[in-house]
């Protein structure tokens, strides 16, 4: 496997200078974050950002993430020309060398949460969902703005497209995927970038829209609709993991040559719906992580794997769920068990 570490560019307080020093990470996951969603990544930004990075002594490895246009997810408006930007921006990425990225098909909101900072026992704070909370919620009146969505929209266009999703199935959402996948994928195919969906987070519907990337059967429907080894998967083990149904040890054993990316963290789930997110370690919450990391490790996985969001810790403040100290020890602890696994094997050959 390739550990990789999460960067938001020159206004990211977590620097490359300290990134580089966590033992065992050489690969950067980054975007350009100030390009209008649905436009052409011109070549120039991205060397650029490339070479920062390997001015900083790391690569380059994973782009999180090229966004997908709301008029390509409702089928509508101008998705052609969007479509036709994305092909480019993959063109334009392989020139740089890149061979991976990530996206998602969420309609609207990328990943949600209910409290970005909640107080834990031990002095620590995390990203948590309530859904109790979110449910009472209007995203209409600013009661809940989160990193990850698409900060240009304006109330009124906001409230457009939450009316275009009223008429917009899970079974629409499938077609207009398999629309993006049959011509995203063919120039992914030509140009040698695998691409990465990453599932629903949480994976199921939140303010009424339709989401689909959710579970192991759905992850199977995926995988169908474009038959590619450059049509695969970021299988993330917090997203998936806070619905007690998705196993992700199975996952990771049953979509193995698909899976390009690796998100690696714990959660807690809390009640029905409701989860916070934990330290990586096993004990610290819900999911097996060593039994995750052995499932990779038992596939003889070579892609790209991340530890995904932290705690805030010993004081830090930054972005929410991604300063440097609890990813560092996610990290840390993810690079032990694959030595440990290694030491293992070859004990027993």
């Amino acid at each position: 496997m390739k550990m990789t570490f999460r960067w938001y560019g020159e206004d990211d307080p977590v620097t490359l200078e300290k990134i580089r020093q966590i033992p065992g990470v050489t690969g950067i996951v980054s975007a350009i974050y100030d390009i209008p969603v649905g436009e052409v990544w011109p070549l120039e930004r991205i060397m650029q950002l490339k070479n920062t990075i390997e001015a900083a002594g790391m690569e380059l490895s994973v782009i999180e993430s090229v966004p997908v246009h709301e008029d390509i997810k409702t089928g509508d408006g101008d998705r052609d020309r969007y479509i036709a930007n994305y092909c480019e921006t993959l063109k334009n990425l392989a020139k740089a060398g890149i061979d991976c990225v990530c996206y998602n098909f969420m309609p609207v909101f990328d990943w949600t949460r209910s409290d970005l900072a909640f107080n834990l026992p031990d002095g620590s704070n995390a990203l948590i969902y309530d859904e109790e909370t979110v449910l009472k919620m209007d995203p209409l009146k600013g009661e809940l703005s989160l990193p990850g969505w698409d900060s240009s929209y304006t109330k009124e266009s906001m409230k457009a497209l939450l009316e275009k999703y009223k008429s917009i199935s899970e079974e629409d959402l499938w077609n207009n995927l398999k629309y993006f996948l049959d011509r995203v994928i063919k120039v992914a195919e030509e140009v040698k970038v695998k691409m990465a969906i990453h599932p629903d987070d949480p994976p199921w519907s939140i303010f009424g829209l339709p989401r689909i990337i959710t579970n192991k059967a759905n992850l199977e429907r995926f995988l169908k609709l474009y038959d590619s080894p450059y049509n695969g998967l970021t299988l993330c083990s917090g997203s998936l993991g806070v619905d007690p149904n998705n196993d992700i040890t199975d996952l990771v054993h049953s979509f193995a040559d698909r899976i390009h990316f690796a998100h690696i963290r714990n959660i807690k789930i809390t009640g029905e719906k409701c989860f916070e997110e934990a330290a990586h370690k096993t004990e610290c919450g819900s999911l097996d992580i060593f039994g995750i990391v052995k499932a990779y490790h038992d596939e003889g996985f070579e892609g790209y794997i991340r530890p995904d969001h932290g705690r805030m810790i010993w004081g830090e403040t930054g972005k929410p769920g991604y300063g440097l100290y609890d990813r560092a020890l996610g990290t840390v602890y993810i690079n032990g068990l694959w030595e440990a696994l290694d030491r293992m094997k070859q004990e027993a050959n």
